[in-house]
Formats: C-alpha cells, sequence, structure tokens
C-alpha cells in the first residue's frame, strides 16, 4: 500500500520526465523537418504577381530542403482568409503564408479580424520589396513630384486617384500623401487594380498608384512617371524620382512579400527556413526571376521584423488620420 505522500511526488517526477521528453523532441523535430510536402498559402485568387513569386520561392525551398512545397490561393476578404488559415494552422512549419503588404494594414482597416497580425503569425524573412509608382495620365500635365504636388494644391479636392479599393495599400498610400504633403487628392475606388488602370489610360481619372510592372506603358507614353514612394531610388526604380527627394523627406510606401509561419513553431524550423530562404535569394538565377517584378532583399528574419515595425506604425497612423474603418 502507497502513502499519499509519495503520490504527489510521483506525480511530479512524471511531469518532470514528459516536460525533458518534449524539450528533447522538439530540436529532433527541427532536425528532421520536413518530412512531409510543406503548403505555402498565397491570400490572392490565382493569376495575379503574388502567383509566379511564391513558386519561384516554392521551387528553390523545395530543390534545397529535399520535399515539395505546394503552393495554394486563398483569397478573400482583402487577404482576410488566407492569412486566418494560415494563423489557425498548426504551428508545425507544414504551412506557411505569403504574406503581403495588405497584413501590415488591415488589421487597422478591419473592426474585426479572426487573428491578430502581431500576436498569431512570426516572419522568417522577406522575399521581394518594391517601391510604388505614382502614375498621371499624360493629359494631366505633371511630370515630376513637385509640379503634381503644386496642381494638387491648386486645386484641392479635382485631382483624382484610382485604386483597387477602400482600404488597399495604394489607397492608403494617396492618403499618406495627402497628410504629408498638405494636399487633397480624390480616391476613386475600383473593383481591383485592372478596372482601374482602365480607366486611368482612357483618361477618366488623373492618376494611380501602380508598381514598377507598368514600365512598357509609361516607355509607349500612355503613362508618365510622377515619382516613386521608396526613399531612394531603388535597382527597379532607378531612372524615376522619389517623392522623398523631391520635397516630402521620409516618405516611404513599400509593396513587399514575406514568408511567415504561425506562432509557436519551434524556432529551430524558422531559423532554417530563414536560412533556406537567403540562400535561395542568393542564387543567381532565383534572384534574375525575383527581380523581374522587383528588388531582392536579405530574406533574413531580422530584415523582415524591422520592416514589419515600421510598417504597422506608418499604416496605424495613417488610418487612423483619414478615418478609414471597415466591418
Amino acid at each position: 500500500m502507497h502513502s499519499t505522500a509519495t503520490l504527489p511526488r510521483r506525480v511530479f517526477a512524471a511531469a518532470l520526465l514528459a516536460s525533458f521528453a518534449l524539450a528533447l523532441a522538439a530540436p529532433a523535430q527541427a532536425q528532421n523537418w520536413p518530412t512531409r510536402p510543406v503548403r505555402i498559402i498565397v491570400p490572392f485568387p490565382p493569376g495575379g504577381a503574388s502567383d509566379p513569386l511564391a513558386r519561384i520561392v516554392a521551387q528553390k525551398l523545395g530543390e534545397q530542403l529535399g520535399r515539395s512545397f505546394v503552393v495554394e490561393n486563398k483569397a478573400g476578404a482583402g487577404t482576410t482568409i488566407g492569412t486566418a488559415e494560415v494563423a489557425k494552422s498548426a504551428p508545425d512549419g507544414y504551412t506557411l503564408l505569403l504574406a503581403p503588404a495588405p497584413f501590415a494594414i488591415t488589421q487597422f482597416v478591419y473592426a474585426k479580424l479572426p487573428y491578430d497580425g502581431k500576436k498569431d503569425l512570426v516572419p522568417i524573412g522577406l522575399v521581394q520589396t518594391t517601391p510604388t509608382v505614382v502614375v498621371a495620365n499624360p493629359a494631366l500635365g505633371a511630370r515630376t513630384p513637385q509640379e503634381f504636388l503644386e496642381l494638387a494644391r491648386k486645386q484641392p479636392g479635382k485631382i483624382t486617384y484610382g485604386t483597387p479599393g477602400e482600404g488597399t495599400l495604394p489607397h492608403l498610400i494617396g492618403e499618406m500623401l495627402n497628410l504629408q504633403a498638405g494636399i487633397k487628392l480624390l480616391h476613386v475606388p475600383y473593383k481591383g487594380g485592372g478596372p482601374a488602370q482602365s480607366d486611368l489610360l482612357a483618361g477618366h481619372i488623373d492618376s494611380s498608384i501602380l508598381t514598377p510592372m507598368v514600365r512598357d506603358l509609361i516607355k509607349a507614353g500612355k503613362l508618365v512617371v510622377i515619382g516613386t514612394t521608396s526613399l531612394a531610388p531603388t535597382p527597379s526604380t532607378a531612372d524615376w524620382p522619389t517623392f522623398a527627394q523631391s520635397g516630402l523627406p521620409g516618405f516611404e510606401a513599400l509593396a513587399w512579400f514575406g514568408l511567415m509561419a504561425p506562432a509557436g513553431t519551434p524556432p529551430e524550423i524558422v531559423a532554417k527556413l530563414s536560412q533556406n530562404l537567403q540562400m535561395a535569394l542568393k542564387n543567381p538565377e532565383t534572384r534574375a526571376q525575383i527581380a523581374q517584378s522587383g528588388d531582392v532583399p536579405e530574406g533574413t528574419q531580422a530584415e523582415f521584423s524591422a520592416l514589419l515595425q515600421r510598417e504597422y506604425q506608418r499604416w496605424e497612423r495613417t488610418v487612423k488620420a483619414a478615418g478609414i474603418k471597415q466591418e
């Protein structure tokens, strides 16, 4: 017959052994990871700019780690459906998110989200960063940031800018431009970027905020570059002026993509992913592919974490000042 005094000690000893076993199992799990295919969730519909980028990264990581990385599109609700799926997934390294720049905006725009972006996901590394470009229909008459801002100051509420919709990155960039430059551009939201670009080319709106992928339209004279939204020229926008160097010091807004994992994913797996992402981005062929649509970062976790902190501060301030809120 056992005394009751020994039972708590035995329970404690069993719990201690279990915790040791878990502590030993975590590094072993990370060392063996991955043992099955890994999903990369893209929170956009198929056919967008994020798809080729996700497939480039998936292919390279698969080659390096010896397992398939499968891209899945989970679109809807301003990227929040796909993001929520990853945030709620098991933190085991087998479900990742290709997070876009709106990731740092949605939590301030939407009144309720099924996840907390700051707490429920952890950064792995940046995949691509790209300044956006303020472009105009040639009929507007402005050709530089200074000319555009001067025209806007003389005609408050008259110059229009089209975007893919309320609360999108281009919308927020326009609002930030209004706030920092002391102007009032008139926002014209569309249901997607395609209709906005079509109306810009047709002259139905004056301007828009796009990516450097419109370079061919600019070369053909169908659109005019006003300025880019990086602090200084980057490889993808080296021949265009920046607003920051043209009268708006510190003005910066980037389109970006980065890999994220559910919070609680073993640090060893996150580190392994980050190291392999950096290796992939140093590969000349991979760099050349990514550089076709933007700029190639280092891919480190620290780089991505620092960018996220800047983004949270920038967009929270802009959303509040502009009074943007969606249910």
